[in-house]
């Protein structure tokens, strides 16, 4: 399999992308720079949730409500109740035959196989950065919610509980596909397919309270024609700028934001000859400057 690198970008309008346990949920925040953090694990749990209600089997899956499930116990129910403590290579490749997330995250199995330790380390070849908003964004200054529910009995009022939401975040993730890791889980063309459907799918499918808000805007997979070559993260070569305004603080939607994407089709066309195809997404409420039918060897994806 050969390399390729992502460029995924969505937004979020009244809503928190991703909270930060260690500052009361708010919104990750990198506040110096106004710039709102997502964490690849969070977009990872959208991809595996998607995979798994569309009836892909999972090493990482949500269980039955209530329940927890560790490694040992759901490697024995993908095997069919055989103990996974000790295993040969034939199990493991059914393992991986199985379980998608693995061919693309990796895992850290509790598997003893002969001569070898107490675990099995896969590195998966599908990696994401954190994502950063393109704009600056800002928290609503509105942040009390209240209950019908009191927290003691015999109470009258009900419970006063923090709700942190940004105003308009235009989030963008970059995220690489190793080819030479890809040997080692085997990864196929098929799961490829599959994660470029879950990425542009996924967020909207999965909306929680906190979490309604949120779109796919532009998707884009550039693979190379080798293992051995990465042009590095995308973001560097895309542009934000107000639409209609001139300050980010007035940006409150999609219709108030313009993406300049001309500096990575320059950059894809002067690299033309390592790239062997480029699959690209967009949605029709974004506005672009440049023109991704002018991305070489460009194709685009339909669902």
């Amino acid at each position: 399999m050969n390399n390729s690198e992502i460029l995924f970008v969505y937004d979020a309008h009244l809503c928190n992308p991703n909270g930060d346990p260690d500052e009361e949920n708010r919104p990750r925040m990198d506040y110096p720079t106004q710039t709102n953090l997502v964490s690849d694990v969070r977009l990872k749990r959208y991809i595996r949730d998607y995979l798994q209600e569309n009836g892909h089997e999972l090493f990482v899956q949500k269980g039955e409500a209530g329940k927890t499930v560790n490694a040992s116990e759901r490697i024995q129910a993908v095997l069919g109740q055989k103990k996974a403590a000790k295993l040969g290579d034939e199990e493991l490749q059914t393992l991986l035959n199985k379980l998608i997330d693995v061919r693309l995250f990796g895992a850290t199995m509790p598997i003893k196989l002969e001569g070898k330790g107490q675990s099995i380390a896969f590195t998966g070849p599908v990696q994401f950065n954190w994502g950063y908003s393109l704009n600056r964004v800002y928290l609503l200054d509105t942040k009390s919610i209240t209950s019908h529910f009191s927290a003691e009995a015999g109470k009258e009022q009900g419970t006063i509980g923090k709700d942190y939401r940004v105003k308009y975040s235009l989030i963008a993730f970059h995220g690489i596909i190793s080819g030479y890791n890809a040997k080692n889980t085997g990864l196929k063309k098929e799961d490829v397919a599959l994660l470029d459907q879950a990425l542009i799918k996924a967020i909207p499918l999965h909306a929680t309270r906190s979490k309604v808000g949120q779109e796919p805007r532009l998707y884009v997979r550039v693979e190379y024609n080798s293992d051995s070559f990465v042009l590095g993260d995308l973001r560097k070569w895309i542009k934000f700028s107000p639409q209609g305004t001139n300050k980010d603080d007035e940006v409150f939607s999609v219709q108030n934001v313009k993406l300049d994407i001309t500096s990575l089709v320059e950059k894809l066309q002067e690299n033309r000859a390592k790239i062997q195809q480029v699959k690209f997404w967009k949605d029709g409420a974004l506005s672009l400057v440049g023109a991704l039918d002018a991305l070489p060897n460009g194709s685009p994806l339909a669902f």
